[in-house]
């Protein structure tokens, strides 16, 4: 039985959490944030979650093992899922074959990658927003917030020509309203 997974892709305050609530809603998929099984670690205050907060909080990537790790424990818990959204994760091409083989052993595969395009600046002013009201330390300095958005570009975007080169790439603009960004993600799934 092949599912429908979905990478959502894109920089810190691109909206992949909003999105995905919608595309979660619409197809019956699954959610997977890396950044909520993160966070959900550091309420709990685990030798992982504490890690992951002073990585995090410095702008800076989780190690691969530990990411990948969690992923795969999920996927193996929800065998009867439509599908996945993956939000934030993969964000290396390690992470992106390690998904591709796991999803292999469960008999599926990445569907589609859709890459929210959203222009620095916007990014900014959305992440400094969300600092003030959520009170994620990562989104209240500018100076992280541009380090977060510098890390993408430098580690994470290249992940956009390992789906390009499997035919998997929809870049989606990911400026405007909340709705119709949606539109534009529903019109590239089909």
């Amino acid at each position: 039985m092949n599912k429908t997974n979905i990478v959502l892709f894109g920089p810190p305050g691109a909206g992949k959490g909003t999105q995905s609530a919608f595309l979660v809603e619409r197809y019956g998929l699954e959610h997977l944030s890396t950044g909520d099984l993160l966070r959900g670690e550091i309420k709990r205050g685990t030798e992982l979650g504490l890690r992951a907060q002073e990585l995090m909080s410095a702008g800076e990537l989780v190690p691969d093992v530990v990411v990948v790790g969690m992923i795969r424990n999920r996927l193996r818990e929800r065998p009867d899922a439509k599908g996945f959204i993956f939000d934030g994760f993969p964000r290396t091409i390690a992470q992106a074959e390690a998904l591709d083989s796991t999803l292999k052993a469960l008999g599926t595969e990445i569907t589609v990658m859709l890459s929210l395009e959203v222009e620095e600046e916007e990014l900014v002013k959305r992440l400094l927003g969300r600092g003030a009201t959520s009170g994620r330390e990562d989104d209240r300095s500018e100076e992280v917030v541009r380090k977060r958005i510098k890390e993408y570009h430098d580690k994470t975007a290249p992940l956009k020509g390992y789906y390009d080169a499997q035919g998997k790439l929809r870049p989606i603009d990911g400026m405007g309203g909340i709705a119709a960004i949606t539109a534009r993600l529903v019109e590239a799934i089909g």
